[in-house]
């Protein structure tokens, strides 16, 4: 694809096609290539942080790879976010499941009205260990994008 010359801004709205993958491999961890492409405006929260930086500069019908380190990414794990959480707390907190397992994505409230996730590791009768990194935390990843328009 021929790039056009617009460039793409922080406050840019745009339609692309993008892939992110691990970069050892694996597959994807999502993509919109070979279906409908995404049309986003940068600076909301539409995607993330890390991946809108690599799309400011690029040309409306440029495509472009980025191999991004966990730092540049969605950062380094921190043992920090990994925290038990007692049965109690868990079960006044939850969506209402009670038939947790390890693996299960659990969303918890916040004092301001929004949500956070954790992945329950570990659960007894007591407590529940949940990791609350980003997925793809301590994890090089691959960025691929095709610029296709940019308002």
């Amino acid at each position: 694809m021929t790039a056009t010359g617009t460039q793409v801004h922080p406050d840019s709205y745009l339609t692309l096609h993008y892939r992110v993958s691990l970069a050892e491999g694996g597959g994807d961890v999502v993509t919109t290539f070979g279906g409908n492409p995404a049309t986003l405006q940068l600076g909301l929260g539409q995607l993330a942080e890390p991946l809108e930086r690599c799309l400011v500069g690029l040309a409306e019908g440029s495509s472009a790879q980025f191999d991004l380190e966990p730092e540049a990414a969605f950062g380094p794990r921190n043992p920090e976010l990994i925290q038990k959480v007692t049965r109690t707390m868990l079960d006044a907190n939850s969506n209402g499941e009670t038939d947790y397992a390890p693996g299960d994505l659990v969303e918890f409230p916040t004092p301001d009205g929004g949500r956070f996730a954790g992945v329950l590791k570990e659960i007894n009768e007591q407590w529940a260990l949940f990791d609350f990194n980003h997925p793809l935390a301590g994890q090089r990843i691959r960025f691929e994008v095709e610029i296709l328009g940019v308002l």
